[in-house]
């Protein structure tokens, strides 16, 4: 998995100070994931975690709005291709990773999810019988008692690259987010037209997922915070791989204007 973080980063002033840091991004993504036991050991016949380290870094960056300021790259270690992709922690662990370095304005969000079945430890989520996985139900308690002025509108896109299924299954998808009783993600509506879509550069590998099967949906999620996004992740790649899509996906994400909140 692959994430970029793109807005602005305003380093703790220790830090800009002091000159170079005794911790980067690589070395705190490592400790904090170590930590919270997501981390796989580096050693051979290593069990346990949900990734292996791969690659991380953050720098404040003086360009327009939207800059990459952080990216961070893992590898899945769990060799279960029928369990829910752990985006929330993986974004979870780089947002806390980025509150030690400094204070980071979220502009958007981008990340790679690589090929996945259906999680197989799902539950019938609506009357009408929509499936989802159970983990993700269980987390919507978290969200539970959200500030609701904390509610921010938001755009996703899903990049399929070379798969055109994401086109033709995208009314079904977005039906079946409607259906599933959550309130963390209230998906408002889908779009196909190139001109909705939104697009990060840059796109970080050139294997990774480059048009033109792009579809984005709108709607509202319960907080911006990458806690949240990672869930909003790992629910549409949930519903995805249930309408057939097993593609790599590429996601991406930012706030928009909605003047239905200020209300």
């Amino acid at each position: 998995m692959f994430a970029a973080l793109f807005g602005e980063l305003v380093l703790h002033q220790r830090l800009d100070t002091e000159g170079e840091a005794s911790q980067d991004a690589y070395s705190l993504f490592y400790a904090r994931s170590s930590a919270m036991h997501w981390l796989t050991p580096a050693v051979q016949g290593a069990s346990g975690g949900l990734w292996g380290m791969n690659d991380a870094e953050a720098a404040p960056d003086s360009g327009p709005r939207r800059s990459r300021v952080a990216f961070f790259q893992v590898v899945l270690t769990e060799p279960n291709l029928r369990k829910l992709l752990p985006v929330q922690p993986f974004l979870t662990c780089a947002g806390d990773v980025m509150a030690r370095l400094g204070t980071l304005r979220l502009e958007a969000v981008q990340v790679l999810l690589p090929e996945r079945d259906a999680d197989e430890d799902a539950q019938f989520a609506s009357p009408s019988g929509a499936r989802v996985a159970s983990s993700l139900l269980d987390a919507c308690h978290w969200f539970a008692d959200c500030d609701p002025r904390a509610r921010t509108a938001v755009r996703v896109t899903l990049d399929a690259g070379a798969d055109p299924s994401i086109r033709t299954r995208a009314s079904a998808i977005l039906h079946w987010a409607r259906e599933v009783r959550q309130e963390v993600f209230a998906c408002d509506s889908l779009s196909l037209a190139d001109d909705d879509h939104l697009i990060l550069r840059p796109i970080p590998f050139q294997t990774a997922p480059a048009g033109p099967h792009r579809v984005t949906f709108r709607g509202i999620l319960a907080e911006w915070s990458l806690d949240a996004l990672g869930w909003l992740a790992a629910f549409l790649a949930d519903g995805t791989s249930r309408h057939g899509i097993n593609s790599q996906l590429m996601l991406t994400a930012n706030r928009t204007a909605n003047t239905q909140l200020a209300k």
